[in-house]
């Protein structure tokens, strides 16, 4: 009687062997003997950057400007709002040089007065692209904006100097983006405010 135990417990770690075995070969596959032939690296089938599609104004399609366009009202945002608190550091990168001096002087100014800028953005109501042409290597995009926000200045005392705290205005912007067209970079840079 002893000895049978023995025999169902060696069939039966066989049997989980055997199970464990064909599973292992099902996850791993077995050498069919055409390893040898395999090369030992395989040519990569990647697109280089010669064969993509490079942005001009010939490619700005429709596409291409919902696409421009839904980057422009975040950029368009970020740099009203950050305009106002007195912070260009978050959009620095996509801002033109002259641009960024613009804004710091203004910046400045409002300081040096000792007034405080309050705006709260609302939305855009609408952003179109106005025109768009290719300037020596550099793609450029006008866009009209219309937005609604929420904007006063006040002075150290507190006292209300222009706009209104309660009140939401229609703001009308164009501005003008540029973008090197045998660039990586994907950012577009703002290079004026009042075209």
């Amino acid at each position: 009687m002893n000895y049978s135990f023995e025999y169902i417990d060696i069939i039966l770690l066989a049997m989980i062997a055997g199970f464990i075995f064909l599973r292992l070969r099902g996850i791993l596959g077995k050498k069919s003997g055409f390893e040898d032939k395999m090369p030992s690296s395989f040519e990569h089938d990647f697109p280089t950057k010669t064969s993509e599609k490079s942005i001009n104004e010939n490619t700005f399609d429709d596409k291409a400007k919902k696409d421009f366009l839904n980057g422009a009202k975040i950029a368009y945002e970020s740099i009203v709002t950050n305009f106002s608190s007195g912070n260009l550091k978050n959009v620095k990168q996509i801002l033109d040089i002259k641009v960024y001096k613009q804004f710091e002087d203004a910046i400045k100014l409002r300081n040096d007065n000792g007034q405080i800028s309050e705006t709260t953005f609302i939305g855009i109501s609408s952003a179109e692209v106005k025109n768009h042409k290719n300037n020596k290597g550099f793609l450029e995009v006008t866009v009209d904006f219309v937005s609604e926000i929420i904007a006063c200045v006040k002075d150290k005392d507190n006292k209300i100097l222009s706009g209104d705290p309660k009140k939401i205005k229609k703001v009308f912007d164009t501005w003008k983006f540029s973008k090197d067209i045998k660039s990586t970079n994907p950012n577009w840079l703002l290079i004026d405010t009042e075209c």
